[in-house]
């Protein structure tokens, strides 16, 4: 039991591992475009996990200095997160855009069917 509970207590850490991991294979193995997005996606919201996490601190609060609270948890990493998801929000609106161009060009989004038709030029 004594080996479980330290592994129990990072769990937030198993769920970003296999969030990242998963995002990577999906914009690794897939050759549809949106599917690669959708991966993209997946694999930026696992890094937000992984920086947010370790940002709170058990019992700390907002850094107000009052003479009440010795513990204090820094906001910067969620700041910055925030700032990362309108990064990756415009990203994937940019990247379906251009999904959107290449299917009115090609009219596929298959990454080999786009291959092959350029070969074929």
């Amino acid at each position: 039991m004594n080996t479980i509970t330290p592994l129990l207590l990072h769990y937030n850490y198993f769920i970003t591992i296999f969030l990242m991991v998963s995002g990577l294979y999906i914009v690794i193995a897939r050759g549809n475009m949106i599917k690669k997005l959708v991966g993209l996606s997946l694999f930026q919201s696992s890094v937000y996990l992984l920086y947010v996490s370790p940002g709170k601190i058990l019992e700390g609060t907002a850094p107000i200095i009052d003479d009440a609270y010795s513990i204090y948890s820094n906001p910067l990493p969620h700041v910055l997160i925030l700032t990362a998801i309108v990064v990756g929000v415009a990203t994937l609106a940019l990247g379906l855009a251009l999904v959107v161009r290449i299917h009115e060009a090609y009219g596929t989004i298959e990454e080999d069917e786009i291959f092959d038709r350029e070969k074929g030029l």
